[in-house]
């Protein structure tokens, strides 16, 4: 990794739409040599992905405003301002869904990086604080969202997994 110091200000980085929810890739896996990546998320009411594992990655959250209900397989923990969710390496299964009225804000941390390539891959670039609807997908649309998820070290499961 290189020794530089990284700094961003409020405007810069990349910003995607994914799955109906709003990320901001603020520091990147390609910034950091891979070692990890930091994403600013906005997630709508009702947002948010559905059940994935990933047993390479350690995902981190902390709830900067709303209230997010996190699901795994060892149970349901709602998460509001100033919380904090750790998912470990090991791959088990969550998901998250903001269950306020409002927009959901977070910091997510990936270590190592990838989700941030995932994202880029899938996303669609939008303006700041866009908003695009999540796309009804076709089977042809979820084979090629399910290989990309596993080219990234991703599986995903059934809506109604857990």
């Amino acid at each position: 990794m290189a020794h530089n110091i990284i700094t961003v200000n409020e405007n810069e980085g990349q910003t995607l739409s994914v799955v109906g929810d709003t990320y901001r890739v603020i520091v990147s896996g390609k910034q950091t040599s891979g070692a990890y990546a930091v994403i600013d998320m906005l997630v709508p009411p009702g947002g948010g992905p559905g059940p994935h594992a990933h047993a390479d990655i350690q995902e981190s959250f902390y709830v900067i405003e709303g209230e997010v209900e996190f699901k795994t397989e060892g149970g349901i923990y709602i998460a509001k301002k100033g919380s904090f969710v750790n998912i470990p390496k090991g791959g088990e299964v969550h998901c998250f869904r903001n269950v306020s009225n409002t927009i959901a804000h977070m910091l997510c941390t990936v270590i190592p990086s990838g989700l941030d390539e995932f994202f880029e891959e899938i996303g669609t670039p939008v303006a700041a604080g866009t908003f695009l609807s999540p796309a009804v997908l076709n089977g042809e649309d979820l084979a090629r969202l399910k290989a990309a998820a596993e080219k990234y070290g991703q599986k995903l499961y059934p809506p109604d997994y857990l």
